[in-house]
């Protein structure tokens, strides 16, 4: 094995913790969407931030490649380990730190999950608000700067995290950020790391931002008879001021797919799931203005959920809306893409989609987080037929540029990875040359996640 020399110093620190067993690697060599298997070399289980800079110093040392993997949630190939070399398992570092409940903030380990976090925060009366829906890592989603069906009312990661502590590529720790609301010292590192999907350095500690847990939560689904409809209904609640905290469109064949996988009756049509958060009054005064924005735009079928449990029965199918659609075509895989653009240029986008999924012949959902103008389209392919996947991937590369030519951007929430690596010239023209440059500043030999994000010439 190329990577020899690393390996065997690495196991003189870790022990059994560095697993090179078959199983192991290749369980961090699966994704969860359409990419070739790519195990690593070997797997190591950190269990501190020191022992993290010790396996990144060594492996610098011997030039040997180094992958961070959190749940291993993904979309984009983020976490594969494409040249070989040591995926680094944070999962280990799962611990809240602080609960600094009174400047409603909470510093935690990478390896925590957002769920985890949340039930550790109950008592608090706060809440962590992120949700991208898979109970993922938090360190994963500050890497790929995550967000998901809250992000319309409380941002994403980019706004949720106020500093970090950081590995580089030479083993040295650095800290980001700071407690205080607002700084102007200096260049915004944090923000620099946010989303850089490992390729700049491994995030080992982060300070999170919190929010009050709403005093009241009302919620709802409806239906509308074209999905030009519900896009407007979206885009006139914005211009009001609702204050939504979630609102997802699906379309028809999304919702065929919720009644397979969940035994509901959900009219075979474009819905709304919304979501409104507040005291008792305010809750329930946004839920009734949008209820007439709704009856303006013709919607219909309009169900509350009036208790917890079906609140949560509806977004546990919002959430399952991936391996529910797997499932409409057993044995299928599936190229999951997004897009988002400006909420005036939204219909356009989605109509113009539609329209390229209807010609393909391919069976690809849509569904989005269209407060914030994103949304996916999951493009169900036959596993081993070479001419769908290329279809798709056609179609996908049509719906980045026609992203671009809105005024928006080729992923909202996905990230690179290296399965959108090609789009970023794109996208950033000589931008993209800048971020390369960045990176071969702080990882001169290219060994942390290489292939990702950027194009660099070692």
């Amino acid at each position: 094995m190329p990577h020899d020399a690393a390996l065997a110093e690495l196991a003189t620190f870790l022990g059994d913790r560095l697993a090179r067993s078959k199983a192991e690697r290749d369980q961090h060599g699966k994704n969860e969407a359409w990419f070739p298997d790519a195990p690593p070399d070997a797997v190591a289980y950190p269990e501190t931030t020191e022992e993290v800079a010790r396996i990144v110093g060594t492996c610098a040392r011997h030039n040997c490649p180094v992958t961070a993997w959190g749940t291993g949630t993904s979309l984009e190939g983020h976490a594969l380990a494409i040249r070989g070399g040591v995926t680094i398992d944070l999962m280990r570092m799962n611990r809240v730190l602080q609960v600094r409940a009174e400047d409603m903030q909470a510093v935690v380990q990478p390896g925590l999950t957002r769920e985890a976090l949340n039930t550790d925060l109950r008592a608090t009366g706060l809440m962590f608000s992120v949700d991208p829906g898979a109970d993922a890592s938090l360190g994963g989603m500050a890497a790929t700067r995550a967000s998901g069906t809250t992000a319309v009312r409380y941002g994403t990661m980019r706004d949720n995290v106020m500093g970090l502590e950081v590995v580089l590529a030479d083993g040295r720790i650095i800290r980001t950020g700071s407690g205080a609301r607002k700084s102007s010292a200096g260049y915004d590192l944090t923000g620099l790391f946010v989303g850089s999907e490992g390729t700049l350095g491994i995030i080992t500690e982060l300070t999170l931002k919190l929010h009050g847990q709403p005093e009241a939560i009302s919620a709802a689904v409806c239906a509308f008879e074209d999905f030009e409809a519900a896009v407007q209904t979206v885009i006139t609640t914005i211009q009001m001021g609702i204050p939504m905290a979630r609102i997802e469109f699906l379309d028809e064949t999304a919702a065929a797919v919720f009644n397979a996988a969940n035994g509901t009756a959900l009219p075979e049509k474009p819905h709304l799931m919304v979501e409104f958060h507040g005291s008792e009054t305010s809750a329930a005064e946004d839920a009734k203005r949008f209820g007439e924005v709704v009856a303006e735009m013709g919607g219909a079928h309009f169900d509350w959920a009036t208790t917890t449990e079906d609140r949560n029965r509806l977004w546990k199918m919002r959430h399952g809306a991936y391996p529910a659609c797997l499932a409409f075509r057993p044995g299928s895989l599936g190229l999951v893409t997004d897009i988002c653009v400006p909420i005036s240029r939204l219909a356009q986008a989605v109509r113009e989609t539609r329209a390229d999924i209807a010609a393909s012949g391919l069976t690809g959902p849509i569904l989005g987080h269209v407060g914030d103008g994103n949304f996916h389209a999951i493009l169900l392919i036959e596993r081993g037929n070479e001419a769908e996947l290329k279809t798709a991937k056609a179609l996908a590369r049509k719906m980045a540029e026609r992203a671009l030519s809105l005024g928006g951007t080729i992923t909202g929430e996905h990230g690179i990875g290296f399965g959108k690596k090609d789009l970023m010239a794109m996208e950033h023209g000589e931008a993209w040359e800048v971020m390369a440059q960045i990176k071969r500043a702080l990882d001169p030999d290219g060994i942390l996640n290489p292939g990702k994000v950027v194009e660099v010439n070692q």
